[in-house]
């Protein structure tokens, strides 16, 4: 990382030592009418003809982390889910489980669709298995968060169960919601550099700043939101507001995510044009390093459900009857001679 934030001069930059006598004797015609634009459009990118270039952090070197946290990833939400499952066949259910399990398959997607973002594995990765692996990324991330809200907000109704159709009607809601607001960022997925990566270019700028946005709203927004309705429920004495819960936490792995892709669409926008090559290039170090902890979250969001679920099974186990005291044995007194 020691070249990471050094500015780089472009590689179509003219040498200045070239006498004026030889750039006016060079055929400027001929050279223009050599061009075709099929080569202008294998030069691609014009990211990289710029003269700031940030070297790219998640390289083939982080493999192992990548393939680390998704081995723990499964093997943390299958265990929950199997924990769950086996508790709805002994009847020991915990308040909202249907939240819980739901919680756990998406964080399980999310482990599994992980390989195929992973540096290193493929050389040359396809477009279409990009858009998949951000496809699965990003809708199971919404799901998580989306499922966090619904229980913060509807948490006691879960656990009574009282309206008929509530689970069944919040799953499909939140799954085929996130489905929706994932679309933007798999069409706007490519390869850059044998790695997946996010085309803000090409005509893919406006999904790209619309995928940025709709993570900003689910992952910044939406906690800030809750978070200020608690406290402004609390302040006006009209209820206890969002039940907060140990599963809150899952938004600290994602809240950096969304803000840095937040403020990296509003640059590319030029609504906050950046005045130096290193501001640019500690920016796109950001994004890498909020990149490495939203992934850390499927190897904490397992633990997250076990507390949750072990804490709330407490609080719903009856208490144990105490032992009967024996009744005093009476007898009939003795009769006077």
């Amino acid at each position: 990382m020691g070249n990471c934030l050094q500015p780089v001069e472009p590689s179509s930059s003219l040498n200045r030592s070239k006498s004026q006598s030889g750039l006016e004797d060079f055929n400027w015609a001929d050279f223009f009418e050599n061009i075709s634009y099929e080569s202008l459009e294998d030069y691609g990118n014009l990211d990289l003809a710029a003269p700031c270039h940030s070297c790219g952090l998640l390289d083939a070197s982080w493999l192992p982390f990548f393939i680390l946290a998704s081995i723990l990833g499964i093997l943390g939400s299958g265990t929950v889910l199997f924990i769950l499952l086996r508790s709805l066949f002994h009847w020991r259910l915990c308040p909202g489980w249907p939240i819980l399990a739901q919680l756990a398959v998406a964080s399980a997607l999310f482990s599994i669709g992980m390989p195929i973002q992973a540096p290193g594995i493929n050389r040359v990765p396809r477009a279409p298995l990009c858009c998949l692996g951000y496809w699965v990324w990003y809708s199971s991330a919404f799901v998580q968060a989306l499922l966090i809200a619904c229980h913060a907000c509807l948490g006691p109704k879960l656990g009574e169960s009282q309206i008929p159709g509530l689970h069944l009607g919040l799953t499909v809601g939140v799954w085929g919601a996130a489905t929706l607001l994932a679309l933007p960022v798999t069409f706007a997925s490519d390869t850059s550099q044998g790695l997946c990566t996010l085309a803000s270019s090409r005509g893919l700028g406006a999904l790209y700043s619309t995928h940025a946005a709709v993570c900003f709203a689910i992952f910044v927004f939406m906690p800030l939101g809750l978070l200020g309705a608690k406290g402004l429920k609390k302040a006006l004495g009209r209820g206890p507001g969002p039940w907060v819960s140990i599963l809150w936490v899952w938004f600290i792995f994602w809240w950096p995510q969304g803000l840095v892709l937040g403020f990296d669409a509003l640059v590319r926008m030029k609504v906050l044009p950046l005045q130096t090559c290193l501001a640019q290039q500690v920016l796109d170090l950001t994004l890498q390093l909020a990149e490495v902890l939203a992934t850390l979250h499927c190897v904490v969001a397992p633990l997250l459900l076990a507390g949750f679920y072990h804490r709330a099974a407490q609080a719903s186990s009856p208490l144990l009857p105490l032992p009967a005291r024996p009744a005093p044995h009476l007898t009939a007194p003795e009769g006077k001679s």
